[in-house]
């Protein structure tokens, strides 16, 4: 049976740390002298709605790196969707790849794919959730820090995809999650229920707050994000006002303390994180 990526509301507690566990193993592979060829002979399909340095690079490397071979699908190539249904396109890119990772717009997109695709689906991001950018936070995490269960995390800004894998992956990890968003900017509502049930079962806590400035005290990790995303753009003049006083800044960072580490899943707009 095949096994998707699609959120990791999916995932157990045990599923997450075995690949934390894997990433660090291949990780210090790679540095004494390089991975062995364990995805030789597969092709990962990347289908792009929404163009990405990080995204584009990580998966392509990472297949060259394991012995396997990447293929770039545009949004101007594939449309999904639009020139094809996405059913039609999940089942015929099964028939010869072993693997799609699809970075979409709309969530539904990837979650269509996987039900119609006969080989796994990653999710590469969606307005929904970004599993594969919390995977790399909690990497990063446990190489600094040493730990993941007990830290705690203070996301500050815009309630939105990014956040709410934070929140599911933190919460299965055992983190302590904090969140201080702008009103009307909330995680939704369903993704801070599921990942308060599973905090339930981690020892992991979750606090949903409007002030920067509590919501940062003795963070070990402050994590932000741009004031608005692909696709946004329209929206920044509005934006811009209401997400000022959630800027981390210097200030931010007295209040946060010495050991606040700084985290921002990129891109960047300076002066607006």
């Amino acid at each position: 049976m095949k096994k998707d990526l699609i959120s990791l509301a999916d995932l157990s507690p045990d599923e997450i740390w075995a690949l934390l566990q894997l990433a660090l193993s291949l990780k210090a592979e790679w540095r004494q002298g390089g991975n062995t060829p364990r995805l030789a002979g597969k092709t990962l399909a990347m289908i792009f709605q929404k163009p990405s340095l990080r995204t584009r690079v990580s998966f392509e490397m990472g297949m060259i790196h394991l012995g396997g071979q990447a293929l770039y699908l545009s949004p101007d190539e594939i449309k999904l969707g639009q020139r094809e249904s996405i059913p039609d396109v999940a089942r015929v890119l099964s028939r010869y790849v072993d693997g799609i990772m699809a970075r979409v717009f709309a969530h539904a997109d990837v979650v269509t794919l996987a039900r119609w695709a006969s080989v796994p689906v990653i999710n590469g991001l969606s307005d929904y959730s970004h599993p594969c950018q919390a995977l790399a936070d909690l990497l990063t995490i446990y190489e600094k820090l040493g730990r993941l269960k007990g830290v705690k995390l203070t996301y500050v800004g815009d309630g939105n995809n990014v956040l709410h894998s934070l929140l599911f992956g933190g919460a299965a990890m055992g983190l302590h999650l904090v969140a201080a968003t702008p009103e009307g900017y909330e995680p939704l509502p369903e993704v801070v229920h599921r990942a308060q049930e599973r905090a339930k079962e981690t020892g992991a806590t979750i606090r949903l707050l409007r002030d920067p400035r509590e919501a940062v005290k003795g963070a070990d990790v402050i994590y932000t994000d741009t004031w608005f995303s692909m696709g946004q753009e329209a929206e920044a003049e509005v934006r811009r006002p209401i997400f000022r006083p959630y800027q981390v800044n210097a200030e931010l960072l007295a209040v946060a303390g010495s050991q606040a580490r700084v985290m921002h899943c990129l891109p960047a707009h300076r002066g607006e994180e």
